[in-house]
């Protein structure tokens, strides 16, 4: 079975994400810590990260490359919007898989629009 890692600073959006996955049959183990990680990167526990835009007090794009270095073979699917041009490209030249925006903001957003 495909093992996804989803670190993310956001409660809510680790969440969503896990229950989302979890409902579609993978397995999913969920942190808000930049060590925990890093450990499970180490240890292969999973093949798929979902890196939210930061991670503990690091902001996730300054850890795509080390995190590459622990598992090159290790997919990365970056989630996290308003991120400058020049930092995604840095973190596309890592080797990130994917780069999706973060879609659990997107309510309050088009509410806040509204007004």
């Amino acid at each position: 079975m495909l093992g996804l890692l989803i670190a993310d600073k956001d409660a809510a959006s680790r969440k969503q994400m896990a229950a989302l996955l979890i409902d579609a049959g993978y397995d999913v183990i969920v942190t808000d810590s930049a060590a925990n990680a890093i450990d499970n990167v180490l240890k292969k526990t999973a093949q798929v990260l979902l890196l939210g835009r930061e991670l503990g007090e690091f902001n996730s794009a300054d850890l795509v490359p080390l995190l590459k270095k622990c598992n090159r073979d290790l997919m990365i699917i970056l989630v996290a919007d308003n991120t400058p041009l020049p930092l995604m490209r840095k973190v596309r030249q890592e080797g990130i898989f994917y780069h999706a925006f973060d879609q659990s903001n997107r309510k309050a957003r088009k509410k806040s629009d509204r007004w």
